[in-house]
């Protein structure tokens, strides 16, 4: 007799390779599932209530040592146990009243994101599948100005040439974008947007040899309009619906798919991951009141927007977290200042560091990867893949 420690990540995949039935996987594994959240800015009496229920349950709630001797009057405090634990817990705060309440609702919704699987992401008439192998987005920039790549592709036929070249290398989606969104970037108007965009999208739509769907990488109504009605699948957001109040709109009545990046004008946080999750859950409020299906919606922390290199870096040691949005995760780092100045590296000679944050990011739960360099981040999906994801 011999003893295996180690972290349980998959209950359901555990218990079925033991040989238990599917009503004793069912009974056992939200006694296996085991979550730690965080609850910000909590008042003292409303602690005291959530640690003496979360004992009761077998659970547990930290709080600050200040708060123990009554030092402070709000403060955050981290919650962990089961999911059968935490879910018996929010059934004793649901008998309370008012925010403990809905505290209880909160973390229900969240312990169900958790563990949501995701449906195939339609894109048009196209469907990609998610969960079974992480899907490629090519980044396209018909500008003059990107960081990386600007003036390459910004004539037609150049353009043309890459895509298709992007579509052999194995791309999934290809993100045109007519707008550089570097750092200091100079902004153009939405007639000069669409006027370089609208023909590279007309010319690939009538292309044979380009299978595969198109974004449109813009926060402007007018410009996503032109790009859907010219017959692109998907919205990619940079301000996540919350520079043009009319984007939303266009969206949904499209019936088009939309990433909702996490941007702000300042890098100054409260609590950086669960601020981030606040405002991207602020995105997504938006994106269903204007009544985009959550089939169709994907988050992206926004690696490089509103953060600096040690916020950026925390994000990616934290993506995990996002998973409690529930909607299915794009990550775009691809040759990035994060890299570049980590590796202390120019902007065309990150491919190593790019290959890293991919590779992490699809083990720590990104469905979707944004790179320039198709063919090579490619392979490092599919063999991230075939390591992490052994049940598809």
């Amino acid at each position: 007799m011999e003893a295996c420690l180690y972290q349980i990540f998959d209950p359901e995949r555990e218990l079925k390779e033991l040989g238990c039935d599917s009503i004793g996987i069912a009974l056992m594994a939200p006694k296996a599932r085991f979550y730690s959240l965080k609850i910000c800015r909590v008042d003292l009496r409303s602690a005291m209530i959530i640690k003496q229920e979360a004992l009761s349950q077998g659970a547990e709630a930290s709080l600050p040592h200040e708060a123990m001797d009554l030092q402070l009057k709000q403060f955050d405090l981290l919650l962990t146990g089961t999911q059968r634990q935490l879910e018996n817990l929010c059934s004793k705060l649901k008998l309370q009243h008012g925010e403990l309440a809905r505290l209880g609702e909160d973390i229900l919704d969240n312990l169900h994101r958790a563990r949501q699987r995701y449906q195939d992401l339609q894109l048009g008439h196209y469907r990609l599948p998610l969960g079974k192998r992480t899907i490629i987005m090519a980044i396209l920039n018909l500008t003059p100005d990107s960081f990386s790549d600007g003036g390459k592709y910004n004539q037609i036929e150049a353009a043309i040439i890459r895509a298709r070249q992007m579509v052999d290398e194995g791309a999934d989606i290809i993100d045109l974008g007519g707008e550089s969104t570097r750092p200091g970037f100079e902004p153009v108007s939405t007639e000069e947007e669409i006027r370089r965009v609208l023909p590279v999208i007309e010319a690939l739509k009538k292309d044979p040899a380009i299978n595969v769907p198109l974004s449109i990488d813009t926060y402007k109504a007018q410009t996503a309009r032109a790009a859907l009605e010219a017959g692109v699948e998907m919205v990619n957001d940079v301000w996540g619906l919350k520079a043009d109040p009319k984007l939303a709109g266009v969206v949904a009545q499209y019936g088009a798919a939309i990433c909702l990046m996490h941007n702000r004008k300042s890098n100054d946080y409260r609590d950086l991951v669960p601020d981030i999750i606040a405002e991207l859950r602020e995105s997504l409020a938006l994106a269903r009141q204007a009544g985009i299906g959550d089939g169709r919606i994907i988050v992206d922390p926004g690696i490089g927007f509103g953060k600096d290199v040690q916020q950026n870096l925390e994000v990616m040691r934290r993506l995990r977290d996002l998973r409690c949005l529930g909607y299915p995760l794009l990550l775009g780092t691809s040759r990035k200042s994060m890299i570049g100045k980590t590796l202390n590296l120019p902007v065309d000679d990150r491919l190593e560091g790019t290959a890293a944050t991919v590779a992490y990011g699809i083990s720590a739960g990104a469905e979707i990867v944004r790179v320039h360099d198709v063919k090579e981040m490619k392979r490092v999906a599919q063999m991230t893949d075939a390591m992490i994801r052994r049940d598809n």
